[in-house]
């Protein structure tokens, strides 16, 4: 249940906004875990440079063959680790300048990867302002899933409630799309008539990468195939890319814009946690410590593991309900959460101060 502010037990005294998290932010600074990670980034870095020049001389040299379906399926999970550096370099966690982070995420989002760093950061950054907050986060605004209640009834053809009474279980399969809309998002944004900073940039960056990815498959495969290993390529970077990031809040507590949290709550009841140690951490792109992403985004990847304790000894002492499991058990809350919202149009994880909060 979320629970308001308590007093603070040494003076009776009604605990100031924010004071909490600004004991926990001081131990953290203390420890020196705020620190840049140089020597761990600039290896990423070169290390996705030479991969990325090693896969396409793999690519070249296996020439017009079938097993290039299996180039594909790693140049997704290639595209999908550069993608967690750039996801990274756009929370300001590799450089202490502004203005590097930015252009090391324009050169890995747009150029490397061919998505666009100005709408992820836009959609990211709005994420991260208000999890799982109705009308506000736009990672649950989605189209072809219903995330709350009211999008599970507005559908009128009964063919449509009949799949979104069961979209839990098409829900893996949808995620192979999801590398083609990435893809398609981006490009309507940067050639939109909407404001983009960097517009020629990041059209320039995309054309490069997006064009010629097609020119190399079109030139070294007889067409029927390049258009199989686009398939492939998009489908394991779509699927790897959701996969990664669908367990940290979906079938947590879904809350409305009238509800008023302090940061550590708003920021810890709607994330989740995965286990795993090291390995975990490197398939997911540190995205298994959620929580302790949300409240240090800025924080060294390296160093999520290292306040991980801190944070949950200081979630137990504030009260706070720490969310931790598998992987496997976190993606039978996503398709019980997707199935129950679909099927009976109620949110089963709405605790009651929720509900009070609503009905106000």
């Amino acid at each position: 249940m979320l629970r308001p502010a308590r007093p603070d037990a040494t003076d009776g005294e009604p605990r100031k906004p924010g004071s909490s998290f600004t004991a926990l932010t001081r131990q953290v600074h203390e420890l020196g875990l705020m620190r840049r990670r140089y020597g761990y980034y600039w290896t990423k870095l070169i290390g996705a440079v030479l991969a990325m020049a090693a896969w396409v001389l793999a690519f070249v040299w296996i020439g017009d063959s079938w097993l290039q379906l299996v180039s594909a399926g790693v140049l997704g999970v290639l595209m999908t680790q550069i993608a967690f550096l750039g996801h990274d370099a756009a929370h300001r966690q590799i450089f202490k300048s502004g203005r590097w982070n930015d252009w090391v995420s324009l050169i890995v989002a747009n150029l490397f990867v061919g998505i666009s760093y100005g709408w992820w950061q836009s959609k990211h950054t709005r994420h991260h302002a208000k999890p799982n907050v109705e009308g506000a986060d736009p990672d649950i605004a989605l189209s072809a899933i219903a995330m709350t209640p009211a999008m599970a009834t507005r559908h009128r053809s009964p063919l449509l409630r009949w799949l979104v009474a069961r979209q839990g279980w098409y829900f893996f399969p949808l995620l192979l799309l999801e590398g083609a809309s990435l893809h398609w998002d981006g490009i309507k944004r940067v050639f939109g008539r909407g404001k983009v900073e960097r517009r020629w940039v990041e059209m320039t960056f995309l054309a490069v990468r997006l064009g010629g990815l097609l020119a190399l498959v079109f030139i070294v495969l007889p067409p029927g195939m390049a258009f199989a290993f686009l398939a492939v390529q998009l489908a394991v970077f779509g699927f790897y890319m959701g996969f990664s990031f669908a367990p940290n809040h979906i079938g947590m507590p879904l809350v409305s814009p009238k509800l008023k949290l302090d940061f550590l709550r708003r920021q810890v009841l709607m994330s989740r946690n995965i286990r795993g140690g090291p390995l975990m951490s490197v398939f997911m792109g540190g995205l298994n410590y959620q929580i302790e992403h949300h409240l240090f985004p800025s924080i060294a990847r390296p160093h999520l593991r290292k306040i991980k304790p801190l944070v949950a000894t200081h979630c137990a002492a504030e009260g706070v309900p720490y969310t931790q499991t598998n992987l496997w058990s976190a993606y039978r809350s996503v398709i019980g959460y997707l199935n129950t919202v679909g099927l009976k149009g109620k949110d089963p994880f709405l605790c009651p101060l929720v509900a009070q909060r609503r009905a106000l």
